[in-house]
């Protein structure tokens, strides 16, 4: 995967995002030159990444869109490794979903798998999501839910959950493209992320834990969650590229705690701000390990540690004030009980 004394050349599609950019930060200090696709060079939403340490000599980045295959391919081209990150994560209520979630994420992955099977590409790195895992209503409800489990792309058509759906689909596609093709494929599925911010605009899983620091209109129910730190996550990802041994799927899923176990871990943090209010009794969904991914040499910072530096760099954008005529909304992605009566944890 290296030569010895020097890193290789890699590219992060969808550079821009949140777990995105901790991966470039990281690849780059690593000593990695790194490609990065973005949809709109000019973009001011990219800028962080041109301040990132060594971005002047070492990154380089290409407009692409994932349903262009040409713009992948002039991406790859001289690349020894890619790290498919990209995909739509919709914080409100998706009305096409189809070509605003679903085909992005299938056709965008076979896309770039194709590209790299062209540009011959050595590794690919593929993050999928605890949301191609937990949907599994035949899943026995006292055993831990583990790599061979995944969500059933029929029930989350039942219960109209586009984006389990596209990460289920994306994911079994992108195995099946590979055996099929034999590339050299590890994928990486994590929950919850969280964790400071480097671009500019809160992602959807911020939202997440904003919604659980300010409370607001909608209840939250006393679900179990599993939370991972960005910068964790985007260890996990270097780690599946780099170890040699690395093989097949692995969760990034590191630590279940209840919603109310959360807030309250908040408030003995930071008292001061309003937090929810109805928090509901729900069934416990099954739980889940990450056990694969720690025997690969993946450690992970102590969840206290994450939630104090996800919640400073919110205070810092001013994420958290308080602000005459905006309401904070928890995400339609996060609530699916109401529908199902099946608790779950996401990217």
């Amino acid at each position: 995967m290296e030569v010895a004394g020097q890193k290789g050349r890699v590219c992060v599609t969808g550079a821009g995002g949140y777990v995105a950019s901790w991966l470039v930060k990281l690849l780059l200090s690593n000593g990695y030159k790194v490609h990065g696709t973005v949809r709109d060079l000019s973009e001011e939403k990219n800028a962080h990444l041109r301040k990132l340490e060594k971005a002047s000599e070492n990154l380089q980045l290409f407009k692409a869109d994932l349903l262009d295959y040409d713009t992948l391919k002039a991406a790859f081209a001289g690349c020894e490794g890619v790290f498919h990150v990209a995909s739509p994560v919709p914080a409100t209520k998706v009305l096409d979903p189809e070509a605003k979630v679903i085909t992005p994420a299938v056709n965008g992955t076979l896309n770039v798998l194709q590209a790299c099977s062209e540009k011959k590409i050595k590794r690919v790195i593929v993050v999928s999501s605890i949301a191609a895992v937990l949907l599994n209503p035949r899943w026995p409800h006292d055993k831990l839910q583990d790599e061979e489990c995944w969500s059933s792309e029929e029930f989350c058509r039942m219960i109209e959950n586009w984006y389990f759906l596209s990460k289920t689909m994306a994911e079994r596609a992108a195995w099946k493209y590979a055996e099929k093709n034999g590339l050299d494929l590890v994928t990486v599925c994590p929950s919850v992320v969280v964790g400071p911010l480097l671009q500019p605009t809160a992602s959807t899983s911020s939202l997440f834990l904003i919604y659980a620091i300010k409370g607001g209109p909608e209840p939250m129910n006393n679900s179990l969650w599993n939370i991972v730190d960005v910068r964790d996550v985007a260890d996990a990802l270097l780690l599946a590229y780099e170890r040699p041994e690395a093989s097949g799927r692995y969760l990034c899923a590191p630590y279940p705690i209840t919603i109310r176990d959360l807030v309250d871990l908040l408030k003995g943090m930071y008292p001061n701000y309003g937090y929810p209010k109805n928090i509901i009794e729900v069934p416990p969904n099954p739980p889940l390990t990450s056990e694969k991914l720690k025997k690969l040499g993946w450690k992970c910072r102590p969840l206290e540690e994450t939630l104090n530096d996800a919640v400073e760099c919110y205070r810092e954008a001013g994420l958290l004030d308080e602000l005459e005529g905006r309401t904070f909304h928890f995400p339609p992605l996060f609530n699916l009980t109401a529908k199902t009566g099946t608790q779950v944890s996401v990217e």
